[in-house]
């Protein structure tokens, strides 16, 4: 009898380390994608992923003055399909750098908005369609030991996130876990300086997919694990 692969489901799975976890994921479990923009013109990357799972793509934007409604309607529908998830990661993010002084109300209010309302509003979405057990996971940074400087609203953000983790594991237990990953630098920005970076952590060596791939799957698979947040920075941090 073949077994039914369980259903995780990635928010902020379309580009860069999204797009690597998910075609990582896909032999193992069914997907439902996330974007801020609708998914045309996406099928030579997506044609390969469903031939080998189920792929269901939505358009959540943090924008969108409907984004409850739409959320609630999006996974309503799943729900029909006989849908839950045993596992979800937020991982949607900006990383906008600026100097004090020229941040505006405009900026700080859409940082803030995509690095913790969005993902707030995503969890309390996600909340009552997760399994049994299933696990609720955060992208954060690195930023909540050591703030980056130039980018201390992303910071501030981020560390607001981090404190949402033991307080969400408190309201959802003990049905669902909830676990926040700390990462350094795993996908660094073009024209970034990788040597250095790679010299600021005690590994000297930056992050890979991989090692974050890893915790995601520690966490999922792990019952008796919530309200933590692992760190994978290379020991940036002490650094």
């Amino acid at each position: 009898m073949e077994t039914r692969k369980p259903w995780w489901i990635l928010v902020g799975g379309r580009q860069r380390l999204g797009r690597i976890l998910a075609e990582r994921w896909a032999p193992e479990r069914n997907l439902v994608l996330t974007s801020s923009r609708p998914w045309d013109g996406e099928t030579a990357w997506l044609e390969p992923l469903a031939r080998v799972t189920e792929v269901r793509t939505l358009c959540w934007n943090a924008e969108d003055p409907a984004l409850v409604s739409r959320m609630g309607a999006d996974l309503e529908g799943l729900a029909a399909e006989g849908i839950t998830f045993e596992n979800a990661l937020i991982s949607s993010s900006t990383f906008p750098m600026a100097p004090l002084g020229s941040w505006t109300p405009e900026s700080l209010e859409a940082t803030w908005r995509m690095n913790l309302s969005f993902p707030f509003l995503v969890a309390q979405a996600m909340a009552p369609r997760m399994a049994n057990g299933g696990c609720l996971q955060f992208l954060l940074d690195t930023a909540i030991h050591r703030p980056w400087l130039k980018r201390l609203p992303y910071s501030a953000a981020k560390t607001g996130l981090a404190a949402l983790i033991p307080g969400l594991a408190q309201v959802l237990a003990p049905r669902v876990r909830v676990v926040g990953h700390a990462i350094g630098v795993v996908m660094p920005d073009e024209g970034s300086d990788p040597t250095f970076l790679a010299s600021r952590s005690l590994l000297k060596r930056l992050g890979e997919p991989g090692d974050l791939d890893r915790a995601i799957r520690y966490a999922a698979e792990s019952p008796y694990v919530t309200g933590e947040i692992m760190t994978l920075d290379g020991g940036r941090r002490w650094v």
